[in-house]
């Protein structure tokens, strides 16, 4: 596990090793079985999205011998209008409150996906991206939010174990989601 580095997409080739972990961590492309024991990612992001995304905001991978085993996109709102999913997520913000706040003015960063590939499962490797994710963001923004399908508990007690926390449910194309906030500036309270 050592030799798994963390670190923010700098090349193209590792652009291309997150859709190629996307791809195989799918719904649609694994099993029922599967995507219940090892939980599954659901958004499809083009190769050109992607290299947007990364453009403004790279994303966070875990690296081992220069293959793409893990990653944490990051998203901000200068993305909206690019992928109805997010979209929906920054819609769903604007009037949503957090402590008296309306999320919609706040500083709010998304995680656009988390995948780890299977073999690196299990390993910590959750909590690492993470806690990159936050020093290098934390300047920037107050929360960090992202939505997981209801019907992957996996996902949400590793986003739990995190420290975020589920903060409202939203609807989308028949699918229930936990909207779950890591709030920043109070420490994960």
């Amino acid at each position: 596990m050592e030799k798994v580095l963390i670190k923010r997409v700098t090349e193209d080739w590792e652009i291309e090793g997150i859709k190629a972990l996307e791809v195989a961590n799918n719904l649609v492309n694994i099993s029922m079985e599967e995507s219940d024991k090892e939980g599954f990612v659901t958004a499809s992001y083009s190769i050109e999205l992607l290299r947007k995304m990364n453009e403004i905001q790279p994303s966070i991978i875990a690296l081992y011998e220069n293959k793409v085993v893990g990653y944490a996109m990051v998203t901000d709102k200068e993305l909206y209008g690019q992928h109805t999913l997010l979209d929906s997520l920054f819609d769903a913000l604007v009037d949503m409150n957090y402590q008296g706040k309306k999320l919609g003015g706040a500083k709010v960063v998304l995680v656009g996906q988390l995948c780890v590939a299977k073999p690196f499962r299990g390993q910590g490797l959750v909590p690492k991206m993470y806690d990159f994710f936050k020093e290098c963001l934390i300047t920037q923004y107050d929360y960090c939010v992202t939505d997981i399908s209801e019907a992957n508990p996996r996902s949400i007690r590793a986003h739990e174990k995190c420290g975020f926390k589920i903060i409202d449910t939203l609807e989308y194309e028949g699918v229930k989601w936990h909207i779950v906030m890591w709030d920043w500036i109070n420490n994960g309270k």
